[in-house]
């Protein structure tokens, strides 16, 4: 069977040798080079402009968070904790991206040095630290720095960790395989066992190994 995704490409059969399961390429927003580094030194750019000004009202009230806090640096902001001092969330969370593009920036404001730029919608990355409206975010390879929240999303991806990675139709190693997904392909995070997550992606969907994926915590359960 020959499947066909919403970006145009053609999904082969896996190399099992079972002629309906899909396999789940990398089409263009799935390609491995998700990032560049910031050789030219820019420090913004009009796309991060017009997001970040329809937020620019809302600073001064994580200034006055801070000040109600007693912070006295930026440190006392973003030392580790089991809850951010800004949301409340857990840290550290996983979220993903909402732009297609994302400048990572040394410190929490448009002052600082972009160090990388994110450029894969939908990526997974783990948020280790809060100050006002930014985050600071890190990938699977421990690359990042602060991102303007506006760029973030809640919902939840991860990516694949193993080469032509089987999907289940359950949480079950001998149960039926309804897809086969490559190394880097970023799906949508569904339901989590113990050891079993529900992922998506072009219409596929099935069980994976936890161990498997990039994007969700080992002891993570969802429902």
């Amino acid at each position: 069977m020959v499947a066909q995704d919403g970006t145009g490409h053609k999904n082969r059969s896996a190399a099992t040798g079972t002629s309906d399961v899909a396999f789940w390429p990398f089409g263009a927003e799935n390609r491995p080079g998700f990032r560049s580094k910031n050789l030219a030194g820019l420090t913004t750019s009009r796309s991060e402009q017009a997001v970040i000004r329809k937020f620019s009202q809302q600073r001064g009230r994580a200034v006055a968070l801070c000040v109600a806090l007693g912070c006295t640096s930026l440190a006392s902001m973003v030392a580790a904790s089991e809850r951010g001092p800004v949301t409340n969330f857990p840290l550290p969370r996983y979220v993903s991206m909402k732009a297609a593009e994302a400048n990572v920036r040394r410190g929490p404001s448009l002052t600082h040095r972009i160090d990388w730029v994110f450029k894969r919608r939908g990526m997974p990355l783990e948020v280790t630290a809060e100050f006002g409206h930014w985050r600071r975010v890190r990938d699977q390879d421990g690359a990042g720095g602060w991102v303007h929240y506006a760029l973030l999303s809640g919902a939840r991806t991860v990516l694949v960790q193993e080469d032509m990675l089987t999907l289940h139709a359950r949480a079950d190693e001998q149960a039926p395989v309804t897809a086969a997904l490559e190394y880097g392909v970023v799906a949508r995070l569904g339901d989590c066992a113990l050891t079993w997550c529900e992922v998506s992606v072009g219409g596929f969907s099935g069980w994976a190994p936890k161990s498997k994926l990039w994007g969700v915590m080992p002891d993570e359960i969802r429902e």
